[in-house]
C-alpha cells in the first residue's frame, strides 16, 4: 500500500519530483553540476530571505547543529529549550565539549523574550540557540522577537534551527538578523531526507575563521570557498541536487507568501477541527503552522488510533518522547493541501464515531386475558 503522509518528516514529494531522482548521475565535478549548485543556491537564497552566503550539505540537519555550534561558539552557548529539539541541540554542545546552559520552558510552552533578555544581561553567552519550530511539541517560538533581543548584544550569534518551520512559515534571515540558520528538506521544503540547507552570516564567518577545531567536512569556511565555485566539499547527492533544483523551481512558481498563506489556512482549519473533538497541546497563538500535536485526554486508544488511520492509507505521527500516548501529531506541510487535509480528519472522524446506540428493547406485549362469560 502507498500511504499518505501526515507526518513531520519525510513528507509526500511531488511526483515529478521524484521522477527527476531517477535522472543518471553526473560527475560532481563537471560544469554541469557546478552550474546545478549554483542554481540551487540562488534559489534558496529567496526562500531563506537572504542575500548572505547558504550552503547546501548532504547530511541531517542534526549535523548541521554540529556544525553550527562547532563553528560559532567561541566561550559559551545558551539554549532556548521548549522540547525535544531544543534540548538535543543542548546536548550537541557538550558532547562538542563547550560550555552549555539551557533556558528551558515547560512543553508546550514558547520561548520568552524577555527571559532570554535576562539571561543575556549576565554577558556569559557569545552564541544563542533557538528552535523555531518545535516538532515534538507544535510549538512556534517567537524567533523575530528573539532575534531582536539577542541582536542588542553584537558579540553575540543567533543560531536558529528552522527545520520544520522552513518554506512554511515566514523566515526573514537579514531582516531578522539570524547568523545561522538551518534546516533539512525533508519537512515544508518537501523532498526525500538527505539534504540541509544552511545560511551563515558575515559575522558568523568571521567568528569560524578564529576557532579552531571547526572539523573537515562541515567546515564553514570551507563549504563558503566550495560554494563559491559551485561545488561541495565532498562527494553530495547528485540525485537530491536535481529534485531540489525542480522542487525550488516549483516553490518560486507557487509563490513563497502563497505558500506561507495556504500552510496558515491549513493550520487553522486543523486547529478548529482538533478543538471540538480534542484538545490542542501548545499554548494558544503559538501553534506552528506546518503542524498540530493534539492532546488525547478522551476515551480513544492514540496507538490504536494511529493503528486505524494507517489501515486506510494515511499516517499520522505519535506523540515525541514524554507526550506519547498523549498526544499525536498531524503535519500539513510541504506538498499537502486542504483537500489532502480534510480528508484525513474526515477518516479520524470516523474512526472516533460513538457506535450507534442499540435500539431501545421492546417488552413483548401481555397476552390478552380470557373473555369470561
Amino acid at each position: 500500500m502507498r500511504y499518505r503522509l501526515f507526518v513531520p518528516g519525510p513528507t509526500a514529494v511531488a511526483p515529478e519530483v521524484l521522477a527527476e531522482m531517477a535522472r543518471p548521475p553526473i560527475s560532481h565535478r563537471s560544469e554541469e553540476f557546478k552550474a546545478i549548485v549554483r542554481e540551487v543556491l540562488a534559489g534558496l537564497r529567496p526562500v531563506l530571505r537572504t542575500q548572505g552566503a547558504v550552503f547546501v550539505t548532504t547530511s541531517p540537519g542534526t549535523a548541521v547543529m554540529e556544525a553550527a555550534i562547532r563553528n560559532c561558539v567561541r566561550r559559551r552557548s545558551l539554549h532556548l529549550v521548549s522540547g525535544a529539539f531544543g534540548d538535543r541541540w543542548h546536548k550537541i554542545a557538550l558532547a562538542c565539549g563547550k560550555e552549555a546552559d539551557a533556558l528551558a520552558v515547560e512543553w508546550g510552552r514558547p520561548i520568552r523574550p524577555d527571559d532570554v533578555e535576562r539571561k543575556l544581561r549576565t554577558g556569559d553567552y557569545d552564541a544563542v540557540c533557538v528552535t523555531h519550530s518545535e516538532t515534538s511539541t507544535g510549538v512556534l517560538n517567537p524567533l523575530r522577537e528573539i532575534a531582536a533581543v539577542v541582536r542588542a548584544r553584537p558579540d553575540t550569534l543567533l543560531l536558529a534551527d528552522t527545520v520544520s518551520s522552513l518554506g512554511g512559515v515566514p523566515v526573514e534571515v537579514d531582516a531578522w538578523g539570524l547568523d545561522v540558520c538551518l534546516a533539512s528538506v525533508q519537512k515544508a521544503l518537501a523532498l526525500p531526507p538527505g539534504l540541509a540547507v544552511v545560511s551563515v552570516s558575515e559575522r558568523a564567518l568571521e567568528r569560524a575563521r578564529g576557532l579552531p577545531g571547526r572539523g573537515y567536512i562541515l567546515d564553514f569556511l570551507a563549504l563558503r570557498d566550495e560554494a563559491a565555485e559551485g561545488q561541495t566539499v565532498a562527494t553530495p547527492a547528485v540525485s537530491l541536487f536535481f529534485a531540489l533544483r525542480l522542487q525550488l523551481r516549483r516553490i518560486a512558481a507557487e509563490g513563497l507568501e502563497a505558500r506561507w498563506r495556504r500552510h496558515a489556512e491549513m493550520s487553522r482549519f486543523c486547529l478548529d477541527w482538533a478543538r471540538r473533538r480534542f484538545a490542542v497541546y501548545p499554548e494558544p497563538d503559538f501553534e506552528c503552522p506546518t503542524l498540530t500535536v493534539i492532546r488525547n485526554d478522551g476515551p480513544h486508544d492514540t496507538a490504536r488510533l494511529i493503528k486505524a488511520v494507517k489501515a486506510r492509507g494515511a499516517v499520522i505521527a505519535s506523540g515525541y518522547g514524554p507526550l506519547k500516548g498523549k498526544t499525536f501529531r498531524i503535519a500539513h506541510m510541504g506538498e499537502i493541501g486542504m483537500e489532502d487535509l480534510a480528508g484525513l480528519l474526515a477518516l479520524i472522524d470516523e474512526e472516533t464515531r460513538p457506535p450507534p446506540a442499540a435500539p431501545p428493547s421492546v417488552a413483548p406485549s401481555p397476552s390478552p386475558s380470557p373473555i369470561r362469560p
